[in-house]
């Protein structure tokens, strides 16, 4: 199959990027075999970055098993605020990590070897391909903080949140490759939205080190009540947006006093 076949293929079945698919599914195919059945799944809706078992975010590529999610670009938004209050020497905790792409994008730009890099999520499938990812660094398990080892409590400089924040109203509106490829737990966020994030921020404050910071991305809707949050557990909050591109970006920080 020529590459210009695969495009005709993909355009007629949506891809917005068929030149570009095109040229990735004929690089990671092995044999014709493998690259039919990779082009059907694609032109059938399946994530292109679980079909080549990759993701790139931050420019570094991540496993990525089907099911999981897969990181979005826009969120190199908070890396890059991360980065821009962290040190080399910093404690980096990646909550709701999926396959580890923030933790591990944070300490590639704060220089990686004497960044100490935890993180936790709790699907199975996740954490397997984190396990991977994020190597060296830990990787647990778990519930939010419940997996977490005590000695972590204090100490952290750069907490990383990036739960699901669609509402379970607006879960039916999402992309067909994320509402149908990618595990629901890393999709729904309850209610409005907010219901870890309102678990995280409330525990947050114990296992910060003075002066260390929670950041958590959510929509512009979302935003004043995360600050709020904030601000009620004893966090100095700060809202930061990423307009440049069609789709604004919020993420809301909140800093433990010293």
């Amino acid at each position: 199959m020529t590459e210009a076949e695969i495009v005709v293929r993909l355009r007629a079945a949506g891809s917005v990027f068929a030149e570009q698919e095109a040229a990735l599914l004929l690089a990671e195919a092995p044999d014709a075999a493998e690259l039919e059945r990779m082009v059907a799944r694609r032109a059938a809706g399946d994530p292109l970055e679980q079909i080549v078992g990759w993701a790139e975010f931050d420019g570094i590529r991540f496993v990525v098993e089907p099911g999981v999610f897969v990181p979005r670009h826009r969120t190199e938004f908070l890396v890059g605020l991360a980065a821009r209050f962290g040190h080399p020497d910093a404690v980096v905790l990646d909550l709701c990590c999926g396959v580890g792409a923030l933790g591990v994008a944070v300490r590639s730009r704060l220089g990686g070897d004497r960044v100490e890099l935890h993180a936790a999520d709790l699907d199975p499938a996740a954490v397997r391909c984190a396990r991977i990812n994020v190597r060296p660094g830990a990787v647990y398990e778990g519930d939010l903080f419940d997996p977490l080892p005590d000695s972590l409590r204090g100490r952290v400089d750069l907490l990383l949140a990036n739960a699901p924040y669609v509402p379970t109203p607006d879960i039916a509106m999402l992309p067909p490759e994320a509402r149908e490829h990618e595990h629901l737990l890393a999709l729904d966020g309850g209610a409005d939205g907010l219901e870890l994030h309102r678990r995280v921020i409330a525990d947050a404050r114990d296992w910060l080190a003075p002066g260390g910071r929670l950041l958590i991305e959510v929509s512009e809707q979302q935003a004043a009540v995360a600050a709020s949050l904030m601000a009620d557990a004893g966090l100095w909050e700060q809202t930061e947006v990423d307009d440049e591109d069609d789709d604004v970006t919020v993420v809301v920080m909140g800093r433990r006093p010293l």
